[in-house]
Formats: structure tokens, C-alpha cells, sequence
């Protein structure tokens, strides 16, 4: 994330990221894969194409932004875990 602030995201759609990490934990690959996004997203191939795109061109910075939706995620599930033992 060299760029505070900015994130790379599709004209219409999902940011770059959320896309690279659904394309990798789908069991489609190729054009398949390209297909599924297409639809799930409800976006223009030419979007998933771009998006794959920055990706090639970024990955680093993509990668930071998995790592930190995990983390996050990850913070959300223990936060939600300890509301739920306090409440019970």
C-alpha cells in the first residue's frame, strides 16, 4: 500500500484485491475462472481483465491489501468470540 489512502479498485465492482483473493479460492481457472468472476461480481469481463491486470503490474501492493482484510477479518471473529463469552 505504498499510496496512503488510495486503493485500487474497478470503475464498477469489487477493489483489486477482493478479486485476486476470490479468484484464487475459486476451483476454476482460465477462462472459467474469469467467467465466474464475471458473474459473481456482476462486472464486464473487460473489468476482470483490468483488474487482473493491476494485479501483474502491483502485486505487492494487492498483496498488502489480502494480508490486511485478513487481519482484519481475523481481529472482527476474535472481537465478535470475546462479545459472546462476556454476554453468555
Amino acid at each position: 500500500m505504498d499510496r496512503p489512502g488510495a486503493r485500487a479498485g474497478l470503475v464498477v465492482g469489487p477493489d483489486v484485491w477482493e478479486l485476486v483473493r476470490f479468484l484464487r479460492e475459486i476451483d476454476q481457472r482460465g477462462t472459467a475462472a474469469v467467467a465466474a468472476a464475471v458473474e459473481t461480481f456482476a462486472v464486464p469481463e473487460a473489468a476482470v481483465e483490468a483488474g487482473i491486470g493491476y494485479w501483474t503490474a502491483y502485486p505487492e501492493e494487492i498483496e498488502d491489501w489480502i494480508t490486511a482484510a485478513e487481519q482484519a477479518s481475523v481481529a472482527a471473529e476474535q472481537e465478535w468470540e470475546r462479545r459472546q463469552a462476556l454476554l453468555r
